[in-house]
């Protein structure tokens, strides 16, 4: 049996091995909370084995309890336990934020997708590697905020004056789940988690994001 990962708190994240360490999001300080888990060989094999049949993805809403149909996708035990899994985090979020729907975005990805640091504009919302490197991120005193987005100039993140001396990429480990504030959280305004997609070496990347629902 693994040993449990610690829980503990950076400037702005909370890491713990437990789903209930989610509920630090609402801390106001934290912007990035992390239930850090193993992950599931039978979802790993079967994404590993047909990753290449699974086009960019789908998309799809979700009632609370909902699976997800995934029947596009090739048969196996594999294909049920995912859609079991994003069924969960689906009725997580659901019950977490208090929504009535869940809007589900699995993500086939064979490039970066945003590879600039940003902010997203949305409330929370949760993020699931299942395949490939992990969402990276940057703690609050590594970077300095004006240099984000158009304060950039232009220039590289490297080269922008956003990341300061010392500064350290942190990555969200494959499975773990992970919620995410943005800027138009209630109170977060000039805040949200700085975080970036990784590079893909070896693609595909598989992911989840979900967003919380409320028309």
């Amino acid at each position: 049996m693994n040993a449990p990962i610690p829980r503990h708190a950076t400037t702005c994240a909370a890491i713990g091995d437990d789903a209930l360490d989610l509920t630090q999001i609402f801390e106001p300080a934290i912007q990035i909370a992390q239930w850090r888990r193993p992950p599931a060989p039978e979802i790993v094999d079967w994404l590993n084995a047909h990753g290449d049949s699974l086009g960019t993805g789908l998309r799809q809403t979700l009632s609370p309890g909902q699976t997800p149909e995934l029947g596009r996708f090739p048969a196996g035990a594999g294909r049920e336990a995912l859609a079991e899994d994003l069924r969960l985090l689906a009725e997580m979020l659901g019950e977490l934020l208090d929504a009535p729907t869940i809007g589900l975005r699995l993500e086939v990805i064979r490039q970066a997708m945003c590879p600039r640091l940003h902010v997203d504009r949305v409330g929370i919302r949760m993020l699931c590697t299942y395949l490939g490197a992990g969402t990276e991120w940057v703690e609050e005193h590594d970077v300095d905020r004006r240099f984000l987005g158009a304060g950039s100039g232009g220039r590289p993140d490297l080269m922008s004056g956003l990341l300061r001396p010392g500064f350290r990429i942190e990555a969200i480990p494959p499975f773990s789940v992970a919620l995410l504030k943005g800027s138009l959280w209630q109170g977060n305004a000039g805040r949200g988690a700085i975080h970036r997609s990784p590079a893909v070496p070896c693609p595909p990347r598989v992911l989840v994001a979900l967003d919380a629902g409320w028309s």
